[in-house]
């Protein structure tokens, strides 16, 4: 191995065949050697077992994920103009994808910006930080200056640091102020429709901002339907539709809170939506029974799986309100249906959907297949990055 400042890992032959077809994690289990003077969060060299340089990442002592490579350019230092230099990326690449919406969207969507562990979302002079990643952690005070210095108006950062992925990277969870706003509560406009996000309260990072076009599919066919939204939480399908000139809305959603943010934006935004406080799966049983007839359903519920050893109870769970959700449309009807799951494979998905047409005796139609809005950009050798699968079908 060629005498380098970093310390080094070295990798089996299995874990080099992924690096080498561009994923970007090194696990714990395919180390076969490593330098005794590694220190948690510092940048490190990856090897194979023949010395041969593969790239460098940050270091996490706790982390089944040893090693997540940011680079493979050996005359890289990995300095603080580095990571400011990721972050000028990042923002200049949503200005140019995002256009008008660039006031409210994912500014940094780890991996995919060079950045592991980190997610920031935007909410018009709030900036909302998740850090999942030891080195990262050790180097955002960096990262963030270089986001206001990047973003004019930002008057607040909001650290959203609660997920249990920190604990398996050795952090501690919480939730503060990193630099305070006047208010956690923040109205955004999407689609031609008033949010109120509350970035302290909401969940995730306040907003889900990966269905930004997703909805707008909805807006544009509603038109004179009687729309069932299911999971409706904040009521962003629902809004659409009722944006959209549906003829009715019914938006239910299991979390009563989760309904009053809903109320409060129907409110703000002058529009028609009834609500209903109840479980999807119980609604949709209901609805069969009562033999209510929907133009068109929205089913967007909260992952079903977060690991791969639970994603067959998971199949059945989407498999179930897929079934009920198409015998009550109307011949004609659109069911928009939704799996934020990354492992609810878009294989399993289109699966499951054959197999609830037939159940339900059901001809189906996808009209359209669409996935997270272009500020959650994937990175095709990291199939981690991609999760959201959305379709928008008919029935026939």
């Amino acid at each position: 191995m060629k005498t380098r400042q970093f310390p080094f890992v070295v990798i089996t032959k299995k874990q080099e065949k992924t690096i080498r077809n561009g994923h970007l994690w090194v696990y714990e289990d395919e180390i076969t050697e490593q330098s005794e003077d590694i220190s948690n969060g510092s940048i490190t060299d990856v090897f194979t077992g023949k010395g041969i340089y593969l790239g460098s990442g940050l270091y996490s002592s706790a982390s089944k994920i040893r090693v997540r490579i940011l680079g493979n350019n050996p005359n890289e230092t990995y300095g603080d103009s580095y990571f400011q230099r990721k972050v000028q990326y990042a923002i200049a690449y949503r200005k140019e994808v995002m256009g008008e919406d660039f006031h409210a969207c994912r500014i940094i969507h780890g991996e995919a910006d060079g950045l592991p562990g980190l997610t920031v979302d935007r909410y018009e002079n709030i900036l909302v930080t998740e850090v999942n990643s030891y080195g990262i952690e050790q180097r955002k005070e960096v990262i963030y200056q270089a986001l206001c210095e990047g973003i004019q108006g930002i008057e607040g950062i909001y650290e959203r640091n609660d997920s249990a992925l920190r604990q398996k990277e050795g952090l501690s969870q919480y939730s503060g102020w990193y630099k305070k706003s006047a208010s956690p509560v923040v109205r955004i406009q999407e689609n031609g429709i008033f949010y109120e996000v509350n970035v302290e309260e909401g969940q995730k990072t306040g907003f889900f901002l990966d269905q930004k076009y997703n909805r707008m599919c909805i807006q544009k066919i509603a038109k004179g339907k009687d729309v069932l939204d299911c999971c409706t939480h904040t009521g962003s399908f629902a809004l659409n539709a009722a944006k959209g000139g549906a003829k009715s809305v019914l938006a239910i959603d299991i979390s009563e809170p989760a309904l009053d943010c809903a109320r409060r934006n129907a409110e703000i935004n002058k529009l028609n939506i009834q609500f209903a406080q109840g479980d999807v799966f119980e609604i949709l049983e209901e609805k069969k029974k009562e033999h209510a007839r929907y133009d068109l359903i929205i089913l967007d519920p909260p992952a079903f799986t977060k690991a791969r050893k639970t994603a067959k109870n998971a199949y059945q769970g989407y498999l179930s309100i897929n079934k009920t959700a198409m015998e009550i449309l109307s011949r004609g009807g659109f069911l928009a249906t939704c799996s934020c799951s990354h492992f609810m494979s878009n294989e399993m998905f289109r699966q499951m959907l054959v197999e609830a047409s037939n159940k339900a005796q059901k001809g189906i139609r996808i009209v359209e297949e669409r996935h997270a809005a272009p500020d959650h950009p994937v990175l095709p050798a990291v199939n981690e990055t991609e999760y959201l699968k959305f379709y928008l079908i008919q029935m026939i």
